[in-house]
């Protein structure tokens, strides 16, 4: 017990070592790093820590996105790092599913469906999670059973069928013979196909608009109804360019900006097993309320005498107020001569 505890600390430590690298930039360093500790938990007893695989595979995942020539063969670094494809975490294949589609070329593109489709197939549904069986290379007598719980099972599915096959490779047929054919809670194909054959509608409806468009007879009649038509479609291609240019211009701001500020990235540390992501509006905020500090810091005697200033002017002004108010002398029989006067002409 000792000795596996000690065994785990120090694979920790490694771990932390591999997340100090990456956040120096040292991605060459992190990735080697990284998969040594990954090699060595393969090969090691069956109950390891999962949280040690996520943690080691994340680092690989995040150096060799940095590194454009290792870019591409971050998915055969998860095959060769894994006992099989089920044992791979599902934030681990969905981050290294992303990468590679980020890349946006058809070998990448292909690989990626490829893998996402090899780790789909071979599940069975039972109990509210899925279950399946690999038996091992080395040994064909043992086998090791993998769980997962269908809302992880559902996120792969949903990169799988909506983003990629329907979205990125607009094959939105292809992704509804998948999902109706797949091992799925009826609730949730039934939400997948909706969304499907939204997808699908709206592309036949832009399909028919654009061959309309360029139909022969449609351009024949555009002649007559152009004099027609003029100031009508004229305001709505000026809005049109406008909201163009607007966003355009909305684009070319926020590149500016983010240029300006690229050296403020984020940072990812680690205290034991607690993660902490310190965001780049985060970093700005402090530099800023550091800057504001070191101003009133440096300007304090300043800020003192005018603050100074002012409230000697108010209290010079309240006097002034107060002695005006009560300077004037008030004659107080004044009210009650005329009152004699008439009563000796009474008499």
């Amino acid at each position: 017990m000792d000795s596996d505890a000690a065994a785990a600390i120090a694979i920790w430590k490694e771990i932390e070592a591999s997340e100090s690298y990456l956040v120096c930039s040292m991605y060459e360093e992190a990735a080697e790093l990284a998969s040594s500790v990954l090699e060595r938990l393969r090969h090691g007893h069956h109950d390891i820590d999962r949280d040690m695989l996520e943690s080691s595979a994340m680092v690989l995942l995040q150096a060799f996105n940095q590194l454009p020539t290792k870019t591409p063969d971050i998915l055969n670094q998860l095959k060769l790092h894994f006992v099989s494809l089920k044992a791979i975490p599902t934030l681990v294949l969905l981050t290294g599913a992303c990468f590679q589609i980020a890349q946006g070329s058809e070998s990448a593109l292909a690989s990626v469906q490829q893998f996402l489709h090899d780790f789909l197939n071979g599940w069975s549904l039972e109990h509210s999670q899925y279950s399946s069986v690999i038996t091992e290379a080395a040994s064909r007598d043992q086998s090791r059973r993998f769980i997962l719980p269908v809302d992880e099972y559902l996120q792969v599915v949903e990169l799988y069928a909506l983003t990629l096959l329907a979205t990125v490779q607009k094959d939105v047929d292809l992704a509804i013979s998948w999902v109706e054919n797949a091992s799925l809670p009826e609730e949730n194909r039934q939400g997948l196909l909706r969304s499907l054959h939204s997808m699908h509608s709206s592309k036949s409806t832009i399909l028919s608009q654009s061959s309309f468009q360029q139909s022969p007879t449609n351009s024949n009649e555009a002649y007559p109804l152009k004099e027609q038509s003029v100031s009508e479609g004229l305001p709505k291609g000026l809005k049109s360019n406008e909201k163009y240019r607007s966003k355009e211009a909305v684009t070319k701001l926020s590149e500016r900006i983010e240029a300006c500020f690229w050296c403020f990235r984020g940072i990812n540390l680690k205290i034991g097993t607690t993660k902490f992501v310190i965001t780049s509006g985060k970093i700005m905020l402090g530099c800023l309320i550091l800057f504001i500090y070191y101003v009133f810091r440096k300007k304090q005697a300043t800020l003192n005498r005018i603050v100074r200033r002012q409230a000697m002017a108010v209290k010079r002004a309240l006097v002034d107020l107060w002695q005006l108010a009560f300077s004037y002398q008030v004659n107080p029989l004044a009210a009650v001569q005329p009152l004699s006067a008439a009563t000796r002409q009474g008499q």
